[in-house]
């Protein structure tokens, strides 16, 4: 199992790599070059002059991509010019990546915790009413966008019915914050009324982010129950009297989970990617809403540290499954 993960660690650091030529390629792509993206209708020919030589647009591009990659390794990405002109693009992502993660993590929970089950229990019963009522909501999750249901669950619970709030991630104006996750720090700190008020701020959004994941989820699923309990293994489990607990404990959900495995690894990605829209109808203060900006008013040094971060963090949910993968399956660890 060691050596499983080593050998997935040193491919990381290779995706990782070669990331960050891609990066380092699209910030030279784009276009009339970074200063003129930087600077827009401002630029003259001395800021164009001093912005070439601040960031050593001079240099061969070996050695431009040998500052780049220092000054990342660095922490060092620039400051922003529209999200927050002036600040640290680095500060910016800290202070709003714990709100996506948090938004992601309740959406991801929400999708899981009703996917997997209502998965089962749908192929258990094959072909009767639940099978079919789950086929089409799993349907409508998919065909419906994202953004359509997001306004939709708050005009209805947050607008008209008022039980829940319209946007925002909290409206204690003296919580105490320690961890940028505020149901965390609420819990932390004993505040219950924050961390209260900030779950509940996380209910519609969660819940439209989850649409998709869910949807996918469910699916995969079904798919996988089916095929499995057509298996032989399983009808010779319990051709040997054992329980119908260790059958689908030992024997069904087992081998079913594979294929749900990686695609709950590849919905956490995309999840990032919806967020853009979900946090954008609900003013959620995380790193799809400051992606939104950064995109429509050019500012390239945030923009860029969000897809690096989001490609990263992508490709560490990916290696967690391949360990989760092998940890459920034993003979993926010696391929």
């Amino acid at each position: 199992m060691l050596k499983f993960i080593v050998r997935r660690l040193l491919q990381l650091v290779a995706v990782v790599f070669v990331l960050s030529i891609m990066l380092f390629a699209w910030l030279r792509a784009l276009p009339g070059g970074v200063v003129s993206a930087m600077l827009g209708e401002r630029a003259t020919a001395e800021t164009r002059a001093a912005l070439t030589e601040a960031f050593g647009l001079n240099d061969p591009l070996y050695v431009q991509y040998w500052k780049f990659l220092s000054r990342a390794l660095h922490g060092d990405f620039g400051v922003s010019t529209a999200v927050l002109p002036g600040k640290e693009v680095t500060a910016i992502l800290i202070a709003r990546f714990p709100a996506t993660i948090e938004l992601s993590v309740v959406a991801l929970t929400l999708a899981i915790s009703l996917a997997i089950p209502l998965g089962y229990l749908a192929a258990r019963k094959r072909a009767s009413l639940l099978d079919n009522v789950s086929i089409i909501g799993s349907l409508v999750g998919v065909a419906v966008p994202v953004f359509f249901l997001a306004f939709l669950l708050k005009y209805i619970f947050a607008i008209k019915l008022g039980w829940l709030p319209v946007s925002g991630r909290q409206s204690v104006p003296d919580a105490t914050h320690i961890t940028g996750f505020f149901v965390l720090d609420g819990l932390l700190t004993r505040e219950w009324d924050a961390a209260w008020d900030s779950f509940k701020h996380l209910i519609l959004p969660a819940i439209a982010l989850a649409s998709i994941p869910f949807a996918m989820i469910f699916r995969i699923t079904r798919a996988s129950v089916l095929e499995v309990l057509d298996e032989d293994f399983v009808r010779t489990a319990q051709a040997k009297g054992l329980s119908n607990r260790v059958v689908r404990g030992r024997h069904v959900m087992r081998n079913a989970l594979l294929p749900v495995v990686t695609a709950v690894g590849l919905q956490t990605g995309a999840l990032l990617s919806g967020a853009v829209l979900t946090e954008t109808v609900f003013n959620f203060p995380g790193i799809g809403e400051a992606l939104k900006v950064s995109f429509s008013q050019r500012d390239y040094p945030v923009l860029q540290l969000i897809v690096f971060a989001a490609a990263i963090t992508y490709v560490l949910v990916n290696l967690l499954v391949d360990i989760l993968y092998a940890v459920i399956d034993p003979r993926v660890r010696t391929r």
